[in-house]
């Protein structure tokens, strides 16, 4: 089952939720304040796979950039840009 994430329009606070595919937009409370003002975030992710002799490299990234922290696909904080 995945994970997805949201956000409340009315305290901000994002959270995660483990749901059927099937529930992924159905409605869903703030755990923090009880809103029903909540939107589904879109989800990041990355898979790294340890090569010969320990290298790294990146296989698969849901974030065009190859960095899901990086806005606009420019930071120093990922090493890839």
């Amino acid at each position: 089952m995945p994970v997805y994430e949201y956000k409340c329009k009315g305290c901000e606070v994002r959270f995660e939720a483990l749901r059927p595919m099937s529930q992924s937009d159905q409605p869903i409370d703030c755990p923090r304040c009880g809103s029903a003002g909540v939107e589904r975030q879109i989800s990041v992710f990355a898979a790294i796979s340890r090569g010969e002799g320990g290298s790294s490299k990146m296989i698969a990234s849901s974030a065009p950039s190859g960095c899901g922290s990086c806005a606009g696909g420019h930071c120093a904080s990922c090493g890839s840009h």
